[in-house]
């Protein structure tokens, strides 16, 4: 049986997140994630998150504190989780959604001082409201104007 789990970015997957790839139209929404964990400007207190399938990197994603998280939620013990992406090459095999069932447990233990994650996902991906409404986070309908258009709010409460 295929084991899916989450951890903390640390060097020994560089070389792996090196050779992820996302198409061009997964781009507008996201990020690489070297890209991200290597930004100079993304708030030290952010958490770097790979999911990991037996062992190996598929996705990652972020969760952020900070000056953006404002931006989603007055909420002090919130994270905002951002630039979640599966690699291209392992989409549509459940690896998002097992990762993101593991959250909560992934937050406990990790970062027990966070009773909140938010986000903020772009309107026309339906897709992704779609697996983030699957997996626990609930929509209360707030809208925020983001660069890219406008992003529902989303919620997952611990």
């Amino acid at each position: 049986m295929s084991i899916v789990t989450l951890v903390e970015y640390n060097e020994t997957y560089e070389r792996n997140l090196k050779e992820f790839h996302l198409p061009e139209d997964q781009l507008e929404f996201t990020s690489m994630p070297l890209d991200k964990i290597h930004n100079p400007s993304i708030s030290k207190d952010t958490s770097h998150v790979v999911i990991l399938h037996d062992e190996e990197p598929v996705g990652y994603f972020a969760l952020e504190k900070g000056e953006k998280l404002r931006k989603y939620t007055s909420n002090q013990e919130a994270r905002l989780l951002t630039f979640f992406s599966i690699d291209a090459r392992h989409q549509g095999q459940g690896f998002a959604k097992k990762g993101l069932q593991q959250l909560p447990s992934f937050i406990k233990e990790n970062l027990p001082d966070t009773n909140e994650v938010v986000l903020g996902v772009n309107k026309r991906n339906q897709a992704a409201i779609s697996l983030y409404l699957k997996t626990g986070f609930t929509d209360g309908n707030e809208i925020y104007e983001g660069p890219k258009g406008p992003q529902h709010i989303l919620h997952l409460k611990f």
